[in-house]
């Protein structure tokens, strides 16, 4: 939320500077993200001054330039070439001199010594579209006034720059959302630091009825539940225009769009004291009465913004006699805004129920000022105070008289909740003891009234504004706020107990190793929200939309489903980092995967959950694996590298490649993959190439090679392992290579379980170290080059022993396999 550092002055006698403003609050808890240097003209006028035109002659080149000496002040006087028709000797003019910064929308110009048909000219004269203080071009600008020259532009327009706080509110600091609910925090902090704040509300005292015996617009609350309170007033005879350059400008600095001097009045009124309120043209109001209530379910009805909706049955509506015209306390209806053409309106200033208002503005995707507050709760009882200031502001800026009676609809008022709060119990909360004046210092100006003060037992009323604070801890934390949390000591000595460890839960011990480790390896980590588009899976099978977990009020539409898989959460970190010029990548995640199962109701003799979630860590490759340098050239990442990554993940938990079998597949999303399964058949995870077609989805154009790992069932077998010791043996290993002619079909993994099941005890490691495929070989053959590595703990293996072993291996390779040795 935008604070501008001189509206916020119209309230309070703030004499800190923009920033120490800005400290200040953040210290009270409305956090102060930066303080922005607002300029109600671009450029600040900086190097615009007073002139005046000493002499005006024809220039000798042209017939519509004058060569004119202007006095800039200080006895300075240069020449100016002009070609303003209405430039003259005697005027009082404003100069642009030489390096000042003119603006022109998003363009910028710098004024410079120069020749205009070979006259030398020192500066501009300029007109008021030129310089951003009017719109006319006509002429130069000619002031009336006596006015030194060398005067400052700005001095004379009397130019001052604001600044802008932009101010984080928590969800429960409603009442800080507008100008004079900051000038209240800044009041209770500058009570608690010496000094003496003056708080100004805004004036209504001159309110009145014009013409009460007139008829005003008529209210009927049907929904009393919906609506706590309506107030309404009716003004005839209003002008819609322009907004005065003041409101605009005060507008402008916040971020808001000035439309039309109604609009801008029930903006400013907003944001002002924090009422949102809505003005409708009268004439459009069928029966001259406004109706509050719901309306059947599916009833289509168009919005400001043009969009058709189809209003639930428990949507607040504004009706008139006949149709609603806009949804309570969210958006307008496409007819009740107010046009040039209007000449009387009626100004609605409600409280509506905030959890209405938060489920109808999630119902429809809408997001609006006034839904923001109304969701969080506005002030019932100050309804009346800014219709009334936004009536006075109307009848200044707009015309018209007000007619009929104020309308205010309160059937349930609301009283200011009683919180009683011992002086025992804030001590031990907060740590120290505050001197019972300044709490009574700080409640005071935080508007708290002490209804009796016994026995160390404060009872209080807290105002209605406050919708946050209900209990005694609220008044504690809005006491110290105020006090300063830097202002409670550490204690000298802390108090602990000792106590044993507990267990650590083992997928988390897990999960740190593996972490730790891929972080070695060159990985970042990454975390992705597990809210998704549910347009990734409506084009699958494999995860079908139908099994997403939907959400019933998303935020938006890419946020409407969670996530089946992690693969799209990283491909689109990869797209962000690929589109700054970062393409070499490796990420990996550890995240959780959320199902629905829609068969789950229809059987009743085994029962499945409706919803199931899962955890998963994601691996991502993509670019150089290594950059090149003066020793080596870059090399690309492939699939052999992830499969690397992968085996040394299944190695670290304790799961021997020996217990895995890897199969073949091509999937929707993975054109060519390997799934790693036990021998049993659980399927532990998936490694592979996104298909391309999946991967401009996501506006990824290089390769991407992905894994996915099912981390609930590899910490369920690492569970399984326990580690033992085991001395180092006192032998030798042995190796012994074999070069076999097999068929095209057969892979390395089919021949090393056929190495590893004809010798079990004395194989200690199988790899392939060449590959051939070539003419010189028969039809549909290929030969792989392996070396074995066989060792017995206890003894050095003899020749004998090793050839038994060699022939052993050789006979199951070609009963297994087929293989032949070359």
């Amino acid at each position: 939320m935008n604070i501008s550092y001189s509206w916020l002055k119209d309230y309070i006698n703030c004499t800190l500077s923009p920033e120490d403003l800005a400290a200040a609050l953040t210290s009270t808890g409305l956090e102060c993200d930066g303080v922005e240097t607002v300029e109600s003209i671009r450029g600040g006028l900086r190097g615009l001054v007073v002139g005046k035109v000493l002499t005006c002659t024809e220039h000798p080149d042209s017939d519509h330039l004058h060569v004119t000496m202007v006095d800039l002040g200080g006895g300075h006087v240069e020449q100016i070439v002009c070609g303003a028709p209405n430039v003259a000797a005697g005027q009082t003019v404003i100069v642009a001199t030489v390096g000042t910064v003119l603006y022109d929308g998003d363009k910028e110009f710098k004024i410079k010594k120069s020749k205009i048909r070979g006259v030398e000219s020192m500066g501009m004269i300029c007109a008021e579209d030129e310089i951003g203080v009017g719109n006319s071009h006509d002429g130069i600008i000619v002031i009336e006034d006596e006015v030194a020259p060398g005067t400052p532009a700005a001095e004379y327009y009397n130019l001052t720059d604001d600044h802008v706080l932009e101010v984080d509110l928590t969800p429960n600091r409603i009442d800080a959302a507008s100008h004079f609910g900051v000038a209240r925090d800044v009041a209770a902090w500058m009570t608690v630091h010496g000094q003496t704040p003056v708080l100004s509300r805004p004036d209504i005292s001159a309110f009145h009825v014009d013409d009460p015996g007139r008829a005003g617009v008529g209210v009927d609350v049907v929904d009393a539940q919906g609506c706590v309170r309506y107030s309404g007033v009716t003004i005839e005879g209003v002008k819609v225009a322009e907004s005065p350059e003041w409101l605009r400008n005060r507008l402008n600095a916040i971020g808001v769009r000035p439309i039309n001097n109604i609009v801008d009045i029930t903006n400013y009124v907003l944001h002002a004291v924090g009422q949102p309120l809505h003005c409708f043209d009268r004439a459009h109001i069928a029966g001259d009465k406004v109706v509050v209530r719901t309306v059947d379910r599916d009833t289509p009805f168009v919005t400001l913004d043009g969009v058709e909706r189809k209003l639930d049955a428990a949507d607040l509506m504004i009706c008139d006699a006949n149709r609603p015209m806009c949804i309570a306390g969210v958006f307008g209806g496409l007819d009740s805004g107010v046009t040039e053409e209007c000449t009387s309106v009626f100004l609605e200033s409600a409280c509506f129920n905030a959890t209405r208002v938060r489920k109808t503005a999630r119902r429809h995707g809408l997001n609006t000022d006034a839904s923001f507050r109304f969701e969080r709760g506005v002030d019932p009882n100050g309804t009346i105070d800014a219709l009334k200031l936004a009536a006075l502001m109307v009848n200044e800026i707009a015309g018209g008289k007000i007619v009929g009676d104020v309308v205010d609809i309160y059937p349930a008022v609301v009283e200011r909740p009683r919180v009683e709060l011992s002086t025992a119990y804030m001590d031990a909360l907060i740590g120290k003891h505050i001197p019972d004046d300044t709490v009574d210092a700080i409640l005071e100006a935080l508007e708290v009234e002490t209804e009796s003060n016994a026995a160390g037992v404060r009872t209080l009323r807290i105002p209605t504004y406050r919708v946050d604070v209900t209990r005694p801890c609220d008044v504690v934390e809005d006491i110290l706020r105020i006090y300063g949390y830097n202002n409670v000591e550490m204690p000298a000595a802390l108090h602990a107990s000792l106590s044993f460890k507990t267990p650590t839960d083992a997928a988390d011990d897990l999960r740190r190793c593996l972490s730790g480790q891929l972080t070695a390896q060159g990985f970042n980590e990454i975390l992705n929200n597990s809210l998704t588009a549910e347009a990734y899976y409506e084009p699958l099978s494999e995860y079908p939309a139908e099994h997403c977990v939907r959400l019933l009020n998303p935020l938006s539409q890419d946020l409407n489903v969670m996530r089946q898989t992690l693969l799209f959460g990283g491909l689109e970190n990869l797209a962000h980092n690929i589109n700054r010029k970062n393409k070499d990548l490796a990420f990996y995640e550890f995240g959780n995967v959320y199902f629905r199962n829609p068969q789950a109701e229809s059987t009743a003799e085994r029962p499945l959950a409706p919803y199931s979630e899962g955890a998963r860590l994601a691996l991502w490759l993509t670019g150089d694996i290594r950059h090149a340098n003066w020793a080596h050239a870059a090399e690309p990442a492939t699939f052999f590298h992830l499969k690397a990554y992968v085996a040394n993940i299944l190695a670290r938990a304790g799961v021997s490649e020996r217990e895995t079998v890897t199969a073949y597949t091509t999937t929707e999303l993975l054109s060519d993959a390997l799934t790693i399964s036990t021998r049993s058949g659980k399927r532990i995870g998936i490694m592979g190439i996104v298909d391309k077609a999946v991967a401009r989805r996501c506006e990824v154009k290089q390769p991407v090679y992905f894994a996915e790992i099912d981390f609930d069932a590899l910490s369920a077998l690492a569970l399984k392992r326990s580690v033992t010791f085991a001395e180092l043996p006192k032998t030798q290993p042995v190796k012994r290579d074999l070069a076999l002619l097999v068929d095209k079909s057969v892979t390395m993994a089919d021949i090393e379980n056929a190495v590893r099941d004809a010798e079990r005890r004395l194989l200690r490691s199988v790899e392939l170290f060449d590959v051939y495929e070539g003419d010189k070989l028969p039809a549909g053959k290929k030969s792989y080059a392996i070396t074995m590595t066989i060792q017995d703990n206890e003894k050095t293996l003899n020749d004998k022993a090793i050839d038994a072993v060699m022939k052993k291996i050789t006979a199951n390779l070609g009963k297994k396999v087929g293989a032949e040795l070359r």
